[in-house]
């Protein structure tokens, strides 16, 4: 059985854009992906988003270890996009993201699941290789929000 699984950047969006569409898409879990879950957009930080969220009935959980290191980041921002991907690629070799891996995985089994980050285009985030690697590993289908 094929499931869905979402993807949401919320760098030309307000916070009531974003739930509206999670809303819309029938989204029950957020699964924040940034490393640093702190943001200088309104409505956006860790503790904010996840009160709104609960608010709206979608449950948040950050999973900071599925974030890009500061060097993907680096590399994402200035459109090197193949470096950002190698970097993440190494950085999911670690134990701790092997880990928060798996705990995706079984959310996104349990219940309609977006991953958040900035990016407003997937093809540059890297959420975009990690809903990739759950669309090759437990037969997902990917939407980008």
């Amino acid at each position: 059985m094929t499931r869905t699984v979402f993807t949401i950047g919320y760098e030309a969006a307000t916070q009531g854009d974003v739930i509206g569409r999670l809303k819309a898409a029938g989204v029950k879990t957020l699964v924040d992906v940034r490393a640093v879950a702190a943001s200088r957009r309104a409505g956006f930080s860790k503790t904010i988003l996840g009160a709104s969220l609960e608010a709206e009935g979608i449950a948040y959980l950050h999973l900071r270890d599925l974030g890009t290191p500061k060097a993907g980041r680096e590399a994402a921002r200035k459109g090197r996009i193949d470096e950002m991907r190698a970097i993440f690629a190494e950085h999911m070799q670690e134990p701790a993201a092997g880990l928060q891996f798996e705990r995706l995985k079984a959310a996104a089994s349990e219940s309609p699941t977006a991953l958040l980050c900035y990016e407003a285009e997937a093809c540059g985030c890297h959420r975009a290789v990690l809903a990739e690697r759950l669309a090759s590993e437990a037969d997902f289908k990917v939407v980008d929000l």
